[in-house]
């Protein structure tokens, strides 16, 4: 066997194992944090599982295989993120891993945008985010370094129409993302970012079975003509996680099926040029 062989079936099989690590998923209660929970669990990891709602992190950690545990949290006060990083390492001795995913979306106009709807947002959104990752640094360092994933958002890529604060928050997600993998690069600290695009949570699952015809309108517009799930998330996190992506870092990947970036119409192009 080559030794180029012998990397590929490496890489399509242990690089993705988290066996002896521990990863945290904030907002793992439903929808891209619980899939991706059960992602990490399913690879070995024991998980932290954070979010608000304490009987969901509850059902999701009775069904994983490797001692997780829930820590039942609200990241909107000013100090949360800090807090919940002191709770953490008060239950378990070091992190690997760190999945960002708790987050508010928010539509409002700018006309609508008030200073509360924006404090909430960035408080939320980023600046828990960026406090949690700060406060469980020290434990990845002292573990030789680790991997802070953070789920951004479609928004942060193209600008959508009354999103002006969400779309702020994600942006800001993923600059805070290349900084902070410069930052800890030399740690050992991978820093990476995703932004899923059309994913069917609970956040749509009342237009989705509400609004007739929004389900194949919006998947219209994607080039894989679907809509992605948690499972299309989560699969991403778990290669940010593992040594799959060892020399990734400081990168946002969008998850999105092609919606943001790739022509996804069905009508012929305008243009007779473009035309057989």
């Amino acid at each position: 066997m080559t030794s180029e062989s012998s990397t590929s079936a490496r890489l399509t099989g242990s690089a993705h194992r988290l066996d002896g690590k521990v990863a945290v998923v904030t907002g793992a209660s439903r929808g891209i944090g619980e899939a991706s929970a059960r992602a990490l669990d399913d690879a070995g990891a024991q998980v932290v599982l954070t979010g608000r709602t304490t009987s969901d992190l509850y059902r999701v950690a009775a069904e994983m295989s490797h001692d997780p545990v829930v820590l039942t949290a609200d990241l909107a006060p000013a100090g949360a993120g800090t807090d919940l990083a002191r709770r953490i390492l008060g239950e378990v001795d070091g992190v690997d891993v760190l999945v960002n995913n708790a987050g508010i979306p928010m539509r409002r106009t700018p006309v609508q945008l008030t200073e509360a709807d924006f404090d909430l947002v960035f408080s939320i959104n980023v600046r828990s985010l960026v406090m949690l990752s700060i406060g469980l640094a020290p434990s990845m360092i002292a573990r030789g370094g680790g991997s802070v994933i953070n789920i951004s958002s479609v928004a942060g890529v193209h600008g959508p129409l009354g999103r002006v604060a969400y779309a702020g928050t994600k942006g800001a997600v993923d600059a805070m993302t290349r900084s902070l993998a410069a930052d800890w690069g030399p740690d050992g600290i991978r820093v990476n970012s995703i932004a899923p695009g059309l994913i069917a949570t609970a956040i749509w699952e009342e237009a989705r079975n509400s609004v007739p015809g929004l389900v194949d309108d919006l998947a219209g517009q994607i080039a894989l003509k679907r809509w992605g799930f948690g499972d299309d998330i989560a699969d991403v996190v778990l290669f940010f996680a593992s040594d799959a992506s060892r020399y990734v870092t400081g990168e946002t990947l969008v998850v999105d099926g092609g919606m943001a970036r790739v022509s996804a119409s069905n009508a012929p192009p305008a243009l007779p040029e473009l035309q057989d």
